[in-house]
């Protein structure tokens, strides 16, 4: 049973009321119209989910009347119908506007499967508007989450350069929100109704990087068994998001200049290039500044992509934001969870402020959501934190205590010893310890070569 609003426009009455009829029966609340000018006085005064429209009618026929229906804005699902409709006519009504076409005499279920079928339509039409809605609203800047001076430049930043197509290249650790930013710059730019393409350079194994980023032809390699469209042809129009930046493979990183400088790309196995109106963002964990030095990375491509640099502080350098945050994950699981919390107490809100968070604003977020699964009040409190978050173990007490105030060499020091404590209880298994860690398993790879941890810890 349906309770869409139609519009039956049929200039036989015999007709209307048979239709009427079977439309009431099915749930459908009709009205008719025996013309097309009175049609449209219904439809301007009225609203409707759909119009039902013959074709062939005195005065004013249906294609006239589907002219001034969308003229005037009309949002109603539009079906056509008619007794001595010919391809050319279903093809014009279409063009006009028309959702669909239907040849009297029909039977009575093929109407109701025509309705069903532009019902569905419109279901997912206004899902989608809504998604882009939320996806929106996510990430305006009205909802952004900070106030801390170098965030409140970023934002600045991000505001001015969102609408111009300038390549920008973003730097933080793990978790500092890299991608979210990204995000923020294609949904406030003028490309927000295109595709937003993340890829993970360091995520998809090397032999496939150029086919998955560039496309590849059929035949080009083994198991190429057809044509495919690499990830730059799937954002045209839009943005790419390349994480992990610096895992570029060196002779992907001269494709990369190539695209930056003529706006092309080629797809593996072929000889013609393709022309591609790609905006590209990129982020590193890494200093590719020093990279370029070392001759690891190609210093033209970094000058290219580093047109517009954002960096991104580290959660501990901007701990001010640490209550706001709180309060903003608070809100978000306790609708997701459907389990109301009202706040933090202060001092589990203390043991927050006086963790060092090596994971960052991730880290934070499923500290959180973990400690609303966990409690069974209305509050989240000290017992709902880790451990490791709970009480700090007396040697970093000590450590802050001795004559070294320096808070950055103090958090090396313990990001350095839960590393080798983690590769310990994993029995030097990289992965698992990057999940106990809560960064991902290349930040911990970078980490392990800048502290020098060998081994099992």
């Amino acid at each position: 049973m349906s309770t869409s609003r139609i519009l039956l426009i049929d200039d036989e009455e015999s007709f209307r009321h048979m239709l009427s009829v079977i439309l009431k029966k099915r749930g459908y609340d009709v009205e008719t119209a025996n013309n097309g000018i009175d049609g449209l006085k219904k439809v301007d005064t009225g609203s409707y989910d759909t119009v039902l429209c013959d074709i062939r009618m005195p005065e004013m026929d249906g294609l006239e009347f589907l002219k001034g229906a969308q003229k005037a804005g009309c949002e109603a699902t539009i079906i056509m119908m008619s007794a001595y409709g010919t391809l050319d006519t279903a093809i014009e009504a279409m063009k006009l506007g028309a959702y669909d076409y239907i040849s009297k005499p029909f039977k009575p279920d093929e109407i109701i499967l025509t309705l069903k079928k532009a019902e569905e339509r419109e279901r997912l039409r206004r899902e989608n508007l809504f998604l882009k809605k939320e996806v929106q609203k996510e990430y305006s800047f009205e909802n952004i989450i900070s106030k801390n001076e170098r965030m409140r430049q970023i934002f600045d930043t991000i505001r001015k350069v969102a609408k111009y197509k300038s390549t920008i290249l973003i730097t933080g650790d793990s978790g500092t929100g890299k991608e979210l930013v990204a995000k923020a710059i294609h949904f406030n730019s003028d490309r927000s109704n295109n595709p937003f393409v993340p890829v993970n350079c360091g995520a998809i194994p090397e032999n496939l990087l150029e086919s998955e980023l560039f496309g590849h032809t059929k035949g080009s390699f083994t198991n190429a068994i057809r044509t495919k469209k690499g990830l730059f042809e799937e954002a045209d129009g839009g943005t790419i998001f390349l994480d992990e930046i610096g895992e570029l493979p060196f002779q992907l990183q001269v494709k990369l200049l190539r695209v930056l400088q003529d706006g092309e790309i080629r797809r593996v196995g072929d000889s013609r290039p393709i022309q591609i109106d790609v905006r590209i963002i990129a982020a590193t964990i890494k200093d590719l500044d020093k990279e370029v030095r070392e001759n690891k990375f190609r210093d033209d491509l970094f000058y290219r992509l580093n047109v517009l640099p954002i960096k991104i502080p580290l959660l501990r350098d901007r701990k001010e934001d640490i209550p706001l945050l709180v309060d903003h994950f608070i809100h978000k699981y306790s609708r997701e969870l459907n389990h109301p919390i009202e706040g933090i107490n202060t001092e589990a809100l203390n043991c927050l402020l006086n963790h060092s968070w090596n994971g960052n604003v991730r880290e934070l977020e499923n500290v959180i959501e973990r400690a609303i699964v966990l409690t069974d009040s209305n509050r989240i409190t000290v017992e709902n934190l880790p451990l490791e978050i709970q009480s700090p173990r007396e040697e970093y007490r000590v450590s802050l205590l001795n004559d070294e105030l320096s808070i950055k060499k103090a958090s090396r020091y313990l990001e350095k010893d839960l590393i080798k404590k983690a590769l310990q209880k994993t029995n030097g298994n990289h992965t698992h310890a990057a999940k106990l860690l809560e960064i991902s398993h290349r930040a911990l790879l970078y980490k392990i070569k800048e502290y020098g941890v060998k081994g099992k810890g």
